[in-house]
């Protein structure tokens, strides 16, 4: 696949979100190559471990043919949950980009902070807010359409 994983990640987003799944995208790149994009899928697939980190990590590792994900850099449209930062430190990924924090659900800047836990075994880079009004803004006009 081609093309800006961050922006790959927002494309992904946008069709969850046209599913009436919250609009969450995420990518995967080793090398330079994106190899695994996936959005939110957790009411399409009646599962609630189906978010879009997660489905990207599982199809990078049917990808690549490895569980682990060392070399990867995973970019994601939201500031992942505590189960889906426990995934990233599992997988072993390098590097974790993502655009908007979230306070109430997220599992690394905010809640249980899942990487600075001792009892962490990877820790990934981590770097936030890139295009954060625009993942802010998505997630905001999603529940707004939701309410009304």
């Amino acid at each position: 696949m081609d093309g800006d994983p961050l922006s790959l990640a927002f494309a992904a987003a946008r069709e969850a979100g046209a599913l009436g799944e919250v609009p969450v995208g995420a990518a995967i790149v080793r090398d330079g190559r994106v190899v695994a994009v996936a959005g939110n899928r957790p009411r399409a697939l009646h599962d609630p471990t189906a978010h879009a980190e997660i489905l990207a990590i599982r199809a990078a590792c049917a990808a690549l043919q490895d569980e682990r994900l060392t070399g990867c850099d995973l970019y994601v449209t939201l500031e992942p949950c505590p189960m889906c930062a426990g995934a990233i430190g599992f997988a072993r990924i390098r590097r974790l980009y993502y655009a908007a924090s979230d306070p109430k659900g997220g599992g690394v800047e905010h809640g249980p902070r899942v990487f600075n836990q001792s009892t962490c075994h990877h820790a990934p880079e981590i770097y936030g807010g890139f295009r954060e009004a625009e993942a802010a803004a998505m997630l905001r006009d999603f529940f707004r359409e939701r309410r009304d």
